[in-house]
């Protein structure tokens, strides 16, 4: 039978050569089905190719092909080159095959960190329990890839008992992309059981110390929790940290459940200035009730409030504020008239044209004359 199967290889390396025309590719593909388990070694050699188009198409052919092609891709798994070996993970990622655990387990603590990373991401994809372990020992592999491959396989399992290993990546990795992946598997797993660990680390200051862009993959996952993490963001609103106050209200305008309204009402009035406005834009996405509570701070007789409160209600883009906003260039402290001006700018609304441009007729001020005639461009764009 060696001949026959020799004639199949030669038949199915003539079908994959042809995948790379265009014209003959859908025919080429179809053949290459038809062959199944028989064209699967000549698909593996062609994994080994550097054209990027090309790749997704050998391995969507042998992903179709299915469980049948698990004994050729485990045995390329075991022996061939590492480039190879890592595509191969990641078809063995899409066709699931329970057959394949055992040799992604071996890969799993290969010599070659970017096959470690792929068997990891496979595990996670089929969710054998045995893999479980062994991916919790991968969270301390040396490389960056396999830690973070390794907790989103460990997220696909969705089980508390395991959301303390994943914690410790969360929370003690050197590297905020681990940390990052941490967050993003625990988020994903919308158990209530995974809030604790990322408000645990929504008060470490590795997560937004001179790294705040970082932290917006940890506000995500939180945000992500949706009515769940309503009650322990109330709770961070009097947190001691003022950046864990001011993340708070930036979540809870994020996740809009109206629980919060009254409370970020009162966050306006917080002492640090990001806080304050930080809950000023949450409460502009409350409709009505929160531009309410935003209008009422246009009365309080501390300035920056009144900025927030300005601010604010600019956010909510309702034109019916205008007339309001147009008050408070009157407003004897000069940073609140500047955010009047900006807010007018902001909303584009020609009614503010004619205080706009009585402010910019007097030049002496040129830091006031300057803003409203930016004012003034923005409306007349």
């Amino acid at each position: 039978m060696n001949w026959l199967t020799g004639s199949k290889h030669g038949e199915a390396r003539k079908l994959v050569n042809q995948l790379k025309d265009v014209s003959k590719r859908e025919r080429a593909t179809g053949e290459l089905l038809r062959l199944g388990a028989e064209g699967v070694p000549a698909l593996i050699e062609a994994l080994q190719t550097e054209d990027q188009n090309l790749l997704p198409l050998y391995q969507g052919i042998l992903t179709r092909i299915g469980i049948a092609a698990t004994p050729a891709l485990t045995h390329s798994l075991r022996n061939d080159h590492p480039l190879i070996r890592a595509r191969v993970a990641e078809v063995l990622a899409q066709t699931k095959d329970p057959k394949a655990v055992p040799a992604l387990l071996q890969a799993l603590h290969g010599e070659f960190y970017t096959v470690r990373a792929r068997a990891a991401r496979a595990l996670g994809a089929i969710r054998a329990q045995e893999a479980v372990q062994p991916l919790i020992e991968a969270l301390k592999d040396d490389e960056l890839e396999v830690r973070i491959e390794s907790v989103k396989a460990l997220g696909q399992f969705n089980s508390p008992d395991i959301f303390d290993n994943m914690a410790d990546l969360l929370l003690e990795d050197v590297e905020i992309e681990a940390r990052q992946a941490a967050a993003r598997a625990l988020g994903e797993t919308k158990h209530p059981q995974a809030i604790q660990y990322l408000m645990i680390a929504l008060r470490d200051p590795f997560w937004w110390y001179e790294r705040e862009q970082a932290a917006e993959v940890l506000l995500d996952a939180i945000a992500g929790m949706g009515g769940m993490v309503v009650d322990v963001l109330l709770e961070a609103l009097n947190d001691s940290e003022m950046t864990v106050r001011r993340f708070a209200a930036k979540l809870l305008g994020r996740i809009g459940d109206t629980r919060a309204i009254q409370p970020l009402g009162m966050t306006l009035y917080d002492t640090h200035f990001e806080v304050g406005q930080a809950a000023a834009e949450s409460l502009a996405g409350f409709g009505p009730t929160g531009l309410k509570v935003l209008a009422e701070a246009l009365q309080h007789p501390e300035a920056w409030l009144r900025q927030h409160a300005i601010a604010g209600l600019t956010l909510s883009g309702d034109k019916r504020i205008v007339p309001v906003i147009l008050d408070m260039l009157n407003d004897p402290e000069r940073e609140v008239q500047k955010q009047a001006i900006l807010s007018l700018g902001d909303l584009k609304d020609e009614r503010a044209l004619p205080a706009l441009q009585a402010i910019a007729i007097d030049r002496r001020d040129q830091e006031m004359y300057k803003l409203a005639r930016k004012a003034i461009e923005a409306i007349q764009e």
